[in-house]
């Protein structure tokens, strides 16, 4: 401990010495609320870094008793990969999460309470599904009711109201009570302009009249309240379908901790040091999350940063006035600091930024309750000092056309200059913009780099994958009648076939009906594949043709036998499509889309078991009608290049030199797009209040200041803002107001105009016309090396690694697709009944177990809500025996039980020798602090003794099951949370022998088990993190070596390597 201490004294006292006054006051105070308003590029990550350091040195604190909350996940990768590099391994063991990640673990972990396994997360699907059941359900003369046009023209109204009702936290009784102040405040204020006439007009109206406008506004908000009384009608549903959305678990939590004390009380006492960064970016309900967690103290040691001026996400529920009230709430021992060094920036640049958010009113140094702020950015990094410094440029454009191509070629001069392709952003406030710019650089061969959401209902490879599908569906439904979908299947570059051998069967089949001959394209495709050769010479049917009939007939009759998601296994496997994926070097795009269809599949036959394939591709049909895209988010381009950014998506990076492109009105403040949501009343967001002067519209014009503003401050040292003064087709354009804010405030910048002639217009246009270099995707070690960041090691992943390396990459990081089979969710489903039997043991205090009627209920139910996993027979079949045993296994051991018991217990952010832990324990059996791990297993027992053998002469590395026993102990006996050491573990057969005999094997565990396996695990960690996964264990009978062989994928793994080093 003493060593330890010194080590992160020594990485403290480093970063703490690099440390400017104002941040050493935040890292300094540990203690009571802290309020940072951090500036753009004034380094919030590292205070909060050197803050959790500083706790852990100067208190007795444990890492686990610190909280760090973020708006995303990158923000939270981010900070974990920062606190990693000052307080190694032990950045494990810190609570970082987003708030959705932190309300999960805490649903996972007391699963009992919120009783929620019942229920899946809501799809895009089943919300319009449900809100047009919602609409059917609504009675004559409803506010909402359409009897003519489009009668469900409400549903994105109905979807976007009921977000903010719940990331808000409103109820339907408070917008009825604000619209209500609302209507009653214009109707008190005679001169407001906008609804009373203030003058008269003799045989039209007189003064004080209400105008027009006034009627259209009360309709407006008579259509809110009588929408927002439909929320609970919406959540009833849900609820009866066993539904929710992701905004719902904030809300489970909170009423979860207002309601019970004892859950509220645990995790204060938990958390002792709470830090919650980007805090402008909150909602109110994470906000109220958070005011739960700290109000069991007077003065909390509640952390938080944020900037008011960077707030840009009010659409998705943020709320800047979050960071006021905790201000208001304990102003008496609130320590305010504001960073205002800047070390991203050019002070030319920053002077620019700095004058043009001042035309903002609502910002934190206009609240006089705050204070006096000075939040003034100065540039503290001193390599600008002895550089010349540059002023934003703005230059005006004649088209679209030559703005694009204008931003082109200076960035191909920088990146010829030597300036680095990543070092350079483009950003703009329309992805479609990003896309068509992406074309341009593409044509001068400059690499980028963008995230982009992509509709797989568009990929040409996905809808190869449904269109097998829907062959398949066509064939249980007429068969032989998909003849015209089989030809296209067949022409898949999956199967490499030449297309002359295609066009020889399909004339033949041609002839064959046009004489009269009973045929079909797969008869003859059939017959063919295999008839016997004529003779010696016959070379009979391409063997691409044959091999594809085998596996289409293989998989017709699979459909009525087997599960959607075994289907959909097979289909990847065997007809040739995983193949075809990892010889391709898109590889890694094409996996990740392949898993998205995948995921969506099992959410569908979650949510409907005994779903069909036909079923199947009904829904995906109503998805195309409905326009409901299957998204997945892209990577596009390789990280190297030049980064293609919304302004959205920009915040938090920085780049040396930064394009603003497109900043014209009508995409910027005079952007007409329909809201599909409700008006609200002005007064419904309480900084309305303190506000009141302040209109609607200026209140939009200020949240996209702020969002030009978060563009303008990704600069380092250059900043270029363009627009164009025509459309291409000749329309004129106007300016973006921001601009004529900055050349008043900043005479000096100077509107450049540029221009191209007919002749460089013509030779970049002719290029759009050659055949462009295909797109590369992003580098395989690039994806594993983000998928590595996050892993941990379990029990799972070290076994599969010992096994062969290669099952490990394709299972445990590749994650190809694949079907839960019967046994597997059988065994499920047994746990589940065995995890509820102790659970309300527990829950009823008397330490009497429930009668065996409800251990089985409960395994029925289980496997009744994963009905998707098996066909009929398996199903009934797995029911009836599932009964079976679990009655003898209660009659047996009922009398014997320990109930001094944890059951199903996460354990996370385990450390051992630098190395991440976790895992999942089925049953902890207590004798004081000793603890005897228990673990169920299903299946036949003889097939297991192998498994549970120590280290041998046969298997060196041991079994499974016995790696397993003393990987728990590693895992418990290093969980700092609790004292706990582990004396055994037992593995409990629920299924009997073959002689209907029930067992139980307990492991003893030695010192030297322990010394093995954290050799195992340290080893096996150094592989991994080496990327010496590529090479198998060559065993003839392991299945992914062969698959490798089979393949053909040897070459390419061997060039992988090579490439490598």
């Amino acid at each position: 401990m003493h060593h330890y201490k010194e080590k992160l004294q020594a990485q403290f006292q480093k970063i703490y010495n690099e440390l400017n006054p104002q941040q050493r006051i935040a890292v300094d105070t540990i203690e009571g609320p802290v309020m940072v308003i951090a500036g753009p590029g004034t380094g919030k990550t590292q205070i909060l870094a050197a803050r959790i350091g500083k706790i852990l040195l100067e208190t007795d604190e444990l890492p686990e008793n610190i909280l760090c909350l973020t708006y995303t996940d990158a923000g939270a990768v981010a900070m974990r990969s920062r606190l990693q590099k000052f307080i190694g391994a032990d950045a494990y063991k810190v609570h970082i999460h987003t708030f959705h990640s932190f309300c999960n673990e805490i649903i996972q972990d007391n699963l009992y309470l919120f009783e929620k396994n019942s229920l899946d997360p809501i799809s895009d699907l089943e919300t319009i599904q449900f809100l047009k059941e919602l609409i059917n359900r609504f009675p004559q003369g409803h506010l909402l009711k359409r009897y003519r046009g489009d009668e469900y023209y409400e549903i994105n109204n109905l979807k976007n109201l009921f977000s903010a009702m719940k990331k808000e936290g409103w109820t339907a009784a408070f917008i009825t009570q604000k619209t209500k102040e609302y209507l009653n405040k214009i109707e008190q204020d005679k001169l407001n302009k906008d609804f009373i006439y203030q003058t008269s007009r003799k045989g039209k109206f007189e003064k004080g009249d209400f105008k027009p406008d006034y009627y259209d506004e009360v309709e407006r908000m008579k259509k809110l309240v009588a929408a927002a009384g439909e929320f609970e009608h919406y959540q009833q549903m849900m609820n009866d379908k066993n539904r929710y959305d992701f905004d719902d678990m904030i809300n489970w939590i909170i009423e979860v901790f207002e309601t019970n004390n004892n859950v509220l009380l645990n995790y204060q006492e938990k958390y002792h040091y709470i830090l919650v960064d980007e805090y402008q970016d909150t909602s109110n309900t994470q906000n109220r999350l958070v005011q739960l967690l700290i109000e069991y103290w007077d003065v909390p040691n509640i952390f938080v940063v944020g900037d008011d001026d960077q707030s840009i996400f009010r659409f998705q529920g943020a709320n800047v006035d979050n960071m006021k009230g905790i201000a208001r709430r304990y102003a008496d021992a609130l320590i305010k600091v504001v960073l205002t060094t800047n070390y991203r920036s050019t002070q030319s640049l920053l002077k620019v930024s700095g004058s043009f958010i001042e035309n903002n009113q609502e910002r934190l140094i206009n609240d006089s309750e705050l204070g006096k702020l000075n939040k003034s950015l100065v540039s503290g990094n001193k390599k600008f000092e002895q550089q010349q410094q540059c002023l934003p440029q703005i230059i005006a454009y004649n088209s679209m056309f030559e703005e694009m191509l204008g931003i082109t070629q200076k960035i191909v001069q920088l990146v010829k200059e030597g300036t680095p392709s990543s070092s350079i952003a483009v950003l703009y406030r329309e992805n479609k913009y990003g896309e068509e710019l992406a074309k341009f650089l593409r044509l001068k061969n400059v690499p980028v780099y963008s995230k982009r959401s992509i509709n797989l209902f568009e990929d040409a490879f996905i809808n190869k994958i449904l269109q097998i599908l829907h062959y398949l569906n066509a064939e249980q439904d007429a068969p032989y009648g998909g003849d015209e979908l089989l030809f296209e299947i067949m022409h898949y570059d999956f199967y490499q076939i030449p297309a002359i051998e295609i066009a020889k069967l399909t004339v033949e089949a041609n002839n064959k009906k046009y004489d009269g001959e009973q045929t079909s394209l797969r008869k003859l495709l059939y017959d063919k594949s295999n008839a016997p050769a004529k003779d010696l010479f016959d070379k009979g049917l391409d063997e691409g043709l044959k091999n594809l009939s085998h596996v289409l007939e293989k998989l017709i009759a699979a459909v009525p036998n087997v599960s959607l998601q075994q289907l959909f296994s097979q289909i990847i496997n065997e007809a040739s499509v995983l193949q075809y994926v990892m010889n391709s070097p898109q590889k890694i795009s094409l996996m990740q889309r392949l898993t998205a269809l995948f995921d969506f599949i099992k959410t569908e036959t979650a949510s409907n078991p005994i779903l069909t394939l036909s079923g199947l591709m009904n829904i995906l049909s109503l998805m195309k009608k409905e326009k409901i895209h299957l998204s997945m988010v892209q990577l596009l381009g390789h990280s190297n290049g030049v980064n293609l950014l919304t302004l959205h998506g920009s915040k938090g990076l920085e780049f040396e030199h930064v394009f603003i492109a497109g900043t014209i009105a009508d995409v910027w403040e005079k952007k007409k797009k329909r809201i599909s949501t409700y008006k609200l009343p002005g007064n419904i967001f309480s900084f309305v209040d303190s506000q009141e002067n302040t209109s609607t519209i200026n209140k939009k014009e200020e949240e996209l200041r702020r969002l030009f503003y978060v563009g303008i401050t990704r600069a380092a040292t250059h900043l270029y803002i363009s627009y164009p003064v025509f459309s291409n087709e000749g329309k004129n354009l106007e300016p973006s107001m921001f601009i004529a804010e900055i050349s008043d405030k900043h005479p000096e910048i100077v509107s450049q105009s540029v221009s191209f002639t007919a002749e460089e217009i013509f030779d970049f246009q002719a290029l759009q016309f050659l055949e462009q270099t295909p797109q590369i995707e992003p580098a395989e070690e690039e994806f594993i090396s983000a998928l590595l960041e996050k892993f941990s090691m379990n029990v799972t992943a070290l076994n599969n690694y010992l096994k062969c390396p290669l099952q490990f990459y394709y299972q445990n990081l590749i994650r190809i697709p694949s079907g839960k089979n019967e046994a597997t969710e059988f065994g499920s489903a047994v746990h589940y009944a065995l995890e509820k039997l102790f659970r309300n043991m527990q829950d009823a205090g008397k330490e009497v177990f429930p009668p065996k009627e409800e251990m089985l209920a409960n395994f029925s139910w289980y496997l009744k809500k994963h009905r998707e996993n098996f066909t009929k027979e398996a199903f009934d079949r797995r029911m009836e025996y599932g009964n079976e045993v679990l009655t003898n296994y209660y009659n047996k051991y009922i009398n014997t039980w320990n109930k001094v018991v944890a059951v199903e217990r996460n354990i996370r952010a385990v450390v051992v020798n630098g190395i991440p832990l976790k895992g999942k324990l089925d049953k902890l059996e207590f004798n004081g602090n000793r603890v005897n791990v228990v673990d169920y297993k299903t299946g036949d027992i003889d097939k297991a003794k192998n498994k549970l053998k120590a280290p041998n002469d046969k298997d060196p590395n041991g079994g499974d099951y016995w790696r397993q026993a003393i990987f728990y102990k590693l895992l418990i006996d290093n969980y700092k949370v609790k004292d706990w050491r582990v004396e055994s573990t037992e593995f409990d057969f629920i299924e009997p022998d073959k002689n209907k005999v029930y067992h139980k094997q307990k492991i003893a565990i030695t010192p030297q088990d322990v010394e093995t396996v954290e050799q195992q695990v340290t080893e096996t960690w150094k592989k991994i993190q080496n990327r010496e996964f590529y090479t198998g264990c060559g065993k003839p009978e392991c299945y992914w070596c062969n698959f490798v062989k089979e393949n053909k994928l040897q070459k390419a793994r061997y060039e992988h390597e090579e490439q490598e080093e």
